[in-house]
């Protein structure tokens, strides 16, 4: 069986050292799974998406920035499309996605892409490795950077992506769409996007009312006495069954207590006046006329 020249294996199969020696069983077998591995992690690395990465080193990168592409992560793995037809001079439609590519297989970092309705041709208008971010009180701006160079328009340079995120609460994402194209100037061209989420909104804070906080303390302040009452009723005086009950015999009393109250203040009549409805008693019928049925006896 002949060996090709600097091979590991014999041109007609088996499996050799470059020594000309045969490799074990075992040996074969791992470099196998090594092989399996690295095309494995290979496979891995190449489907994991790539995310923004703001223009500059990473050490520059602020605290800012990280905090708004972390709260654009909601938006990640939604797709957005809008359609501009303007008859044969303009036919497109563009594709953005929040710090993804468009097309993770071209490897090109696309975030926002022009496809030509017409032709099927493709211009990457945006790249997510060329990210800047900013925001204000209700709006975040996400900017992509690098995309292919112009024509004839704005000096050659290369294009540039805008899209203003607007806040509108209770919607995750909705009306994409473009409102602009600035070429007709030199330099400093863009592209101009929006749409409306929940993200850019700022957090709601809740501010607690006078009533909610004395509403609050009075509920504390009821627990506190009931719970250590209880307990002291229990562990130091040593009562037992309703006993326990802080001041048991005060809350036995209370409604006769409200009562007399509410007579007190709301009568309004004397105190020592005769009361308006009399019980009929024995003493009130007073003594029939013997006479009365008189005249229904029998002669």
């Amino acid at each position: 069986m002949r060996l090709s020249s600097g091979s590991l294996f014999p041109v007609g199969g088996g499996a050799w050292s470059r020594g000309g020696r045969r490799m074990s069983a075992p040996c074969h077998t791992s470099a196998l799974l090594l092989v399996f591995v690295a095309l494995a992690v290979a496979g891995a690395e190449q489907s994991e998406e790539r995310s923004c990465d703001v223009v500059g080193d990473e050490s520059s990168e602020s605290q800012m920035e990280r905090a708004l592409l972390k709260k654009l992560e909601p938006l990640s793995h939604m797709r957005f499309n809008v359609t501009v037809d303007k008859g044969k001079t303009e036919n497109y439609i563009y594709h953005f996605r929040v710090c993804r590519e468009v097309n993770s297989t071209s490897h090109d970092f696309g975030g926002l892409v022009q496809t030509d309705r017409e032709s099927g041709k493709t211009t990457v208008i945006g790249r997510i490795n060329e990210t800047q971010v900013f925001n204000g009180s209700d709006w975040i701006m996400l900017i992509y950077k690098g995309g292919d160079s112009y024509g004839r328009h704005c000096s050659g340079e290369k294009r540039r992506a805008v899209i203003m995120i607007s806040c509108k609460r209770g919607v995750t994402a909705s009306s994409f769409s473009i409102i602009s194209e600035e070429r007709e100037k030199q330099q400093e061209c863009f592209y101009l996007f929006e749409m409306d989420s929940s993200v850019a909104c700022p957090a709601e804070n809740s501010h607690l009312s006078v009533g909610s906080i004395l509403l609050i303390t009075f509920v504390s302040l009821i627990a506190v006495y009931i719970i250590g009452g209880f307990l002291y009723q229990r562990l130091v005086v040593g009562a037992k069954g309703m006993e326990q009950i802080p001041h048991f015999a005060f809350w036995q009393d209370l409604g006769n207590l409200v009562a007399d109250g509410c007579d007190f203040v709301c009568r309004s009549k004397p105190r020592n006046a005769p009361a308006a409805y009399r019980g009929v008693g024995d003493d009130q019928l007073g003594e029939e006329s013997e006479e009365r049925d008189d005249h229904l006896l029998p002669m």
